[in-house]
């Protein structure tokens, strides 16, 4: 995906999620960071064109999504989904209980 240039208020959107995560996020954060997982190096809370993935291996393209029940079933997050899908990320998602408790 060719570089974009990401608007100030995405930014710091980005910003203030990586700052303010949820304890799920935390979480699966501390398994991820500093290439603890086969070597592999995720970034938190990154911009992606109007969207904001919770977590993204640029090499390997895969955008994690750690989503509470307020996601159930949302048409927006389909559309989300089939948008990164369309820019070459595979979109995998994660219910908060079951990174707590996995």
């Amino acid at each position: 995906m060719p570089h974009q240039a990401v608007p100030p208020a995405k930014r710091a959107f980005a910003r203030t999620m990586r700052r303010e995560p949820t304890e799920a996020e935390d979480r699966l954060w501390q398994e991820l960071h500093g290439r603890h997982l086969d070597g592999i190096k995720f970034r938190r809370q990154v911009p992606i064109g109007r969207f904001v993935a919770d977590f993204l291996c640029f090499d390997a393209m895969p955008v994690v999504e750690i989503d509470g029940s307020r996601h159930a079933e949302s048409a927006r997050d389909d559309f989300r989904t089939a948008e990164l899908n369309r820019l070459g990320f595979r979109v995998l998602r994660f219910w908060n209980d079951d990174v707590l408790k996995d």
